[in-house]
C-alpha cells in the first residue's frame, strides 16, 4: 500500500469550503455509507497504481474528497480526451444561440480550406457526424505542426457515408472547436468563459492552442478535481446552475444519449454506445473520460458525480471498482451517523500519498562526483548527486548545455520547477532513495499532469549506467540505457 503520508485535502463538514461551490456534507446524510467508501479509497491506494484524486458528489454535496500527495486540491490537471466534453458544451451553445445548427455541413465552416474537388461524402459531413464520432474515416487524419489541421482533415479519404461507421476521432472534435471559433470569432476556451467556466467558479482554466491559434478541442483543457465534479453536476442537473439554464436542457440529453453504437461487449464501458463526445457507461451512467484516467462519471439514477484524475494504464480497471465499491455504497435514503467510520474515512483521505522509492541500502561514495555521458537523442550530457539534509539527495542532470537541480525527498515529495524529455518546464515534485547498494532510483512527478518518470542511476567503479521511464505514454515509456563514466 502507498505511504500513508503526505497532502491531501478533504471536506465531510455541512459548509462549503472557501472559495467552493459545492457543498460538503457528512456521507451518511446523502445516503452514503463511510466505510464503503473508505473500503473504495483503500481498494484504490492498494491496487490502482496511481489515483491522483477522486471526488463523489452525491445529491449536490461533497460527501468525500482526497488527493495523493504530491497532487493537490488547488493544482490543475490536463484532462486530455475529457475535454472533449466540454468542446460539445460550446457546440450546444453556439447552437442554442444561432451560432451554428449541428446539422449544419462541415465543409460550411471551411470554404478555404476544402478540397478543390471534395467527395460527396464529404459534403454529406455535418457537425453531428463529428460530434458523434461517425465522420466516415476508415483512419484518423494526422495534425502536424508543419500543416493546417483543417486542411489535412478535409483532404483524408473518407471512405465510408458520415453516420454509419465510428471511428474515435480526435481531429474530429478539433474541427468542432475550428468551428465554433470559424461561427463566434473567439477560441473555445474564450467563448466558454462567460457562459460555462465563470458561472460554475471554474478559475484560469487553460486549453492548448493548434499551430493555427485554434483550442485543439479534443485534448488540451486543464482545470481542477472540483471544477470537473461541477463540470458533472451541471449536466447532472440538466444543464441548470444555481438557478440558471447554462445549457440547454435538450442539449444534455441529446449529447449524453446513445448516438451511435461502438461495440457489443456488456463488460467494457467502452462498447455501451457513443453520445455527443460523451460515452455511455454500463449501470445507466455517462462520463467524459480522457487518457491515463480522467474521468468525469454521472450517474443519473444515484443522482451522483464522480471525479477522478490518475496516470493508469488499465482504466477499465478503475471503473470497474467504480462500479463494485461505489456503486452499492449509494443508498435510496439518509443513513444513521456513524461518526467513527466518518473520522476513519476523514483519516485515510487525509493521509493519501503516492508511492516513494523505499531504500536501506548503503550509498556508495559518489557524492559530487560527476559522469558524463557520450553524445545521446536525449542531449544529456551528465549528472552529479548531491547530499542534502535529512536524506535528501538532488540529482543535477545537466541537459543541452543547462543544469536542471531536482531535489528528491527522502520517504517525502519535494516540490519544485524542472523540464525533462519531451515536457517542458513546470511544476514537478520528486522523491528519491537507494534502492541497492550501487542504485539510486529517483521518481519525478509532473504535479500538473499523469506523468511521472523514474530514473535509476547504478554505479560501478568508475561508471554509472543511467535508465528513465515514464509510468504512462502514448509510444514506448523506456527509453535506451546510458552509460557514463566519471571525470
Amino acid at each position: 500500500m502507498r505511504t500513508l503520508a503526505g497532502v491531501a485535502l478533504f471536506a465531510l463538514t455541512a459548509l462549503p469550503a472557501a472559495g467552493a461551490d459545492l457543498p460538503r456534507s457528512n456521507p451518511e446524510a446523502q445516503g452514503v455509507s463511510s466505510p464503503a467508501l473508505r473500503a473504495f479509497i483503500e481498494a484504490a491506494d492498494k491496487d490502482i497504481d496511481a489515483l491522483h484524486s477522486f471526488m463523489l458528489v452525491r445529491h449536490g454535496h461533497v460527501v468525500a474528497e482526497g488527493w495523493w500527495g504530491p497532487y493537490a486540491a488547488e493544482t490543475p490537471h490536463m484532462l486530455f480526451s475529457l475535454s472533449k466534453s466540454f468542446t460539445s458544451t460550446a457546440v450546444g451553445l453556439a447552437a442554442a444561440e444561432g451560432k451554428l445548427s449541428a446539422d449544419d455541413p462541415v465543409l460550411k465552416f471551411f470554404p478555404n480550406e476544402a478540397p478543390a474537388d471534395p467527395s460527396t461524402n464529404l459534403k454529406a459531413m455535418r457537425l453531428s457526424d463529428l460530434l458523434r464520432m461517425s465522420t466516415g474515416h476508415q483512419t484518423e487524419p494526422l495534425r502536424k505542426a508543419s500543416e493546417s489541421w483543417a486542411k489535412t482533415f478535409l483532404a483524408q479519404s473518407v471512405p465510408f457515408k458520415p453516420g454509419t461507421h465510428f471511428l474515435y476521432n480526435t481531429s474530429a472534435t478539433y474541427m468542432l472547436s475550428a468551428a465554433v471559433q470559424q461561427a463566434t470569432g473567439q477560441t473555445v476556451l474564450d467563448y466558454l468563459k462567460p457562459r460555462l467556466f465563470d458561472p460554475l467558479g471554474i478559475a484560469k482554466p487553460t486549453w492548448e492552442l493548434s499551430p493555427q491559434g485554434i483550442s485543439t478541442g479534443g485534448y488540451g483543457l486543464s482545470v481542477r478535481t472540483e471544477d470537473i465534479a461541477k463540470f458533472g453536476q451541471l449536466y447532472l442537473q440538466k444543464g441548470k446552475w444555481n438557478g440558471k439554464q447554462l445549457v440547454p436542457e435538450a442539449w444534455v440529453e441529446t449529447a449524453t444519449a446513445r448516438q451511435t453504437s461502438n461495440g457489443s461487449n456488456p463488460k467494457s464501458d467502452w462498447d455501451q454506445g457513443y453520445g455527443y463526445q460523451f460515452w455511455r457507461c454500463r449501470n445507466g451512467a455517462y462520463r467524459g473520460d480522457g487518457a491515463f484516467g480522467q474521468y468525469c462519471i454521472v450517474l443519473p439514477e444515484q443522482d451522483a458525480v464522480i471525479a477522478i484524475t490518475s496516470g493508469v494504464k488499465d482504466m477499465q480497471a478503475v471503473l470497474n471498482l467504480v462500479w463494485d465499491k461505489l456503486l452499492p455504497a449509494m443508498k435510496s435514503g439518509a443513513l444513521a451517523a456513524d461518526e467513527d467510520a466518518a473520522k476513519k474515512l476523514a483519516s485515510t483521505l487525509k493521509g493519501l500519498a503516492l508511492r516513494t522509492p523505499e531504500g536501506k541500502a548503503s550509498a556508495p561514495k559518489v557524492a559530487s562526483k560527476k559522469f558524463v555521458f557520450p553524445s545521446n537523442d536525449g542531449k544529456l550530457e551528465s549528472v552529479v548527486l548531491e547530499n542534502g539534509k535529512d536524506g535528501a539527495v538532488t540529482l543535477v542532470a545537466r541537459v543541452g548545455g543547462t543544469d536542471r537541480r531536482i531535489e528528491c525527498g527522502a520517504g517525502s515529495w519535494v516540490k519544485g520547477r524542472t523540464a525533462w524529455g519531451r515536457l517542458p518546464e513546470q511544476p514537478c515534485a520528486a522523491a528519491g532513495a537507494w534502492t541497492a547498494d550501487d542504485t539510486f532510483t529517483a521518481k519525478i512527478c509532473f504535479t500538473e499532469t499523469p506523468f511521472i518518470t523514474t530514473v535509476r542511476l547504478k554505479f560501478t567503479g568508475s561508471e554509472v549506467r543511467y535508465e528513465t521511464e515514464a509510468n504512462v505514454g502514448f509510444g514506448p515509456t523506456k527509453e535506451a540505457a546510458l552509460v557514463g563514466k566519471s571525470e
